[in-house]
C-alpha cells in the first residue's frame, strides 16, 4: 500500500512518537518490576539485560540497514516497531519472559536508523539537520507526559491498566505504519523483486568497522560517536533506577524529571540546534554538545542531593544536540542510495555502545558496592527519603560510573577537534561510497532508540 499522501518527515515523527510514548508509560512500572524480579544485584542485572539487547542490535542492524536500502523503508519500519514493542504485554503476564523478550528484541531494535534513513530519502542536505533535530525532539516529546501519565494511572488504577494502554498505543503505531506511511525510497532504487542479492559482508557488523579506517574523516566521526555514546547508553539504562532507588526520588518525581528534560530537549534540538548550525557550524555544534555532556556527567557523578540531579538534568538537555548534528554531518558523506548504509554505520557504533555501556555501568555499580538494600519509602514526597546505601555512603562519590563517562566524553571531544569542517567532507562523498558502496554493512540503536537519542536510548525505559 502507498500510504496517505507523499512521504514526509511527519510520517516518521508520528511513528517515533507513538512507539516511545507507549514505552514511556511503562517507566515507573518497569523500575518496580525490575527490582522485584531481581532484588539482589539489580543494577548488574539491568545492565546485562540492556547489554544483551544492545549487542543483538549491533549484530543485526547492518543487515536491516542494507536491506532497507534495497527493499524500502516501510516494511522495516513495521518490523522494527513490532518487535521493539512485543515485550510490552508480557510485563504483567510473566516478568521473567518480559525481560527475556526485551533482550531478544534487540535484534530489531533499530527503529531510529530506519527513520533517519527515511528522513534522508525525502529531505535536501540543507534541510537534514533540522529534520533530524525534529525527529530527536519528537522522541523527547513522547516522554514529556507519558511517564507522568503512567505513574498516575498506575497509582490510581493499577499497573495492569498502564500495560493495556501501552499495548494499545503500540498496536496503533503498527496500524499507522501499515495504513498511512508511504514508501520513501524511490522506485528506481529498488529491485523488481525481493530476490535482490545481499552479500554476507553487508550482514557482517564488523565489516563496517573494518572499513571505517579507510576514510580518516569517517574514522574520526565514529570514534567520537563511540566515546560519547558509550557513557550515554550506560547512563540511560540505569539512570532512572538510580534516581528512584539511590537518590530517593518518588515515581512522580522521576516522571517530572523526565518531563522537564523532555521539554528542554525539544527546545534544544529544534530552536537551539537550528540557530547553532547556522551561526557556528556543524562541527562546533558537535563540540558544544560534547562539552555540555562532560559537565552533565561530572555533575551526576558528584551529585549527592536531589537538587543536583535536577540542575545536571538541565545541562543534559543541551547535550542532546550532539547526535542530530553528527547525523547531519555523516549524511553529507553519502549519496542518496547510501543513506541507510551511512546512518547504519553510526547506529552500528551506537548499537555496540548499547551493548557495552549498560553492562559496563552495571559492573561499575557492582564493584563499587552500589546495591539496593531497601526501597525508598513510598510516601516520600519529591525525593526526601533516600535509600540505606545513600545514607551510609554519602561521603563517597555517589555515582562512580558517571565520572567514568565524563572522562570518556572528554576523549571524544579531543578526537572531534580533528574532524574537518563540512566543506571538506563534500569532496569525499564519492570516496566514501567507493569504500562502502559494495559493502552496505552498517546498521540502520537508540536507540537511538537509542532513541537513541535523543533524550533516551532506544530501550524499554
Amino acid at each position: 500500500p502507498q500510504g496517505i499522501g507523499s512521504p514526509s518527515v511527519y510520517h516518521a515523527v508520528i511513528v517515533i512518537f507513538l512507539e516511545f510514548f507507549a514505552w514511556g508509560l511503562l517507566t515507573a512500572p518497569t523500575l518496580v518490576v525490575l527490582h522485584e524480579t531481581f532484588p539482589k544485584h539489580t543494577f548488574l542485572m539491568n545492565g546485562l539485560i540492556q547489554g544483551v539487547k544492545g549487542l543483538l542490535s549491533f549484530l543485526s542492524a547492518p543487515l536491516i540497514g542494507a536491506l532497507s536500502d534495497v527493499w524500502g523503508r516501510k516494511s522495516f519500519l513495521l518490523l522494527t516497531v513490532f518487535f521493539t514493542c512485543a515485550p510490552i504485554p508480557l510485563m504483567k503476564i510473566s516478568p521473567w519472559w518480559y525481560f527475556a523478550v526485551i533482550s531478544v528484541s534487540g535484534v530489531f531494535a533499530v527503529t531510529f536508523s530506519v527513520v533517519f534513513a527515511y528522513v534522508a530519502d525525502i529531505t535536501q542536505e540543507h534541510e537534514r539537520s533540522m529534520a533530524y533535530g525534529l525527529v530527536s525532539a519528537t522522541f523527547a516529546a513522547s516522554l514529556v507526559t507519558s511517564p507522568a501519565i503512567g505513574a498516575y494511572l498506575g497509582r490510581v488504577y493499577g499497573d495492569s491498566l498502564v500495560v493495556v494502554l501501552a499495548t494499545a498505543i503500540a498496536l496503533l503505531d503498527i496500524c499507522f505504519i501499515l495504513v498511512a506511511v508511504p514508501e520513501s525510497l524511490p522506485e528506481k532504487m529498488r529491485p523488481a523483486s525481493w530476490g535482490a542479492p545481499i552479500s554476507w559482508e553487508q550482514a557482517d557488523p564488523f565489516a563496517s568497522l573494518k572499513k571505517v579506517g579507510q576514510d580518516s574523516i569517517v574514522l574520526l566521526i565514529c570514534i567520537t560517536v563511540f566515546l560519547s555514546y558509550l557513557p550515554e547508553a550506560g547512563q540511560y539504562s540505569s539512570f532512572f533506577l538510580y534516581l528512584r532507588q539511590i537518590m530517593g526520588f518518588s515515581p512522580e518525581s522521576v516522571a517530572a524529571f523526565i518531563a522537564v528534560l523532555g521539554i528542554l530537549s525539544i527546545i534544544a534540538q529544534t530552536i537551539v540546534l537550528s540557530l547553532l548550525m547556522r551561526s557556528i557550524g556543524n562541527k562546533n555544534t558537535i563540540l558544544l554538545g560534547l562539552g555540555f555532556q562532560i559537565l552533565q556527567l561530572a555533575w551526576y557523578g558528584f551529585g549527592s542531593e536531589p537538587w543536583m540531579m535536577w540542575a545536571a538534568g538541565t545541562v543534559a538537555a543541551m547535550s542532546s544536540i550532539t547526535f542530530p548534528a553528527v547525523s547531519a554531518l555523516v549524511s553529507r558523506t553519502a549519496d542518496a542510495d547510501q543513506q541507510g548504509v551511512v546512518q547504519g554505520m553510526i547506529t552500528g557504533i551506537r548499537g555496540l555502545c548499547n551493548g557495552l555501556g549498560p553492562a559496563l555501568y552495571g559492573f561499575i555499580f557492582y564493584i563499587f558496592h552500589v546495591e539496593l538494600n531497601e526501597l525508598p519509602m513510598p510516601e516520600s514526597p519529591s525525593g526526601g527519603s533516600v535509600s540505606q546505601y545513600h545514607l551510609q555512603q554519602n561521603s563517597i562519590i555517589p555515582g562512580p560510573p558517571f565520572l567514568f563517562g565524563a572522562c570518556s566524553v572528554l576523549l571524544a571531544l579531543l578526537v572531534a577537534l580533528f574532524i574537518p569542517e563540512h566543506t571538506n567532507l563534500n569532496v569525499r562523498a564519492s570516496h566514501w561510497k567507493k569504500h562502502c558502496g559494495s559493502h552496505g554493512h552498517p546498521h540502520s540503536p537508540q536507540a537511538p532508540g537509542e532513541a537513541k537519542e535523543p533524550l533516551l536510548q532506544d530501550t524499554n525505559v
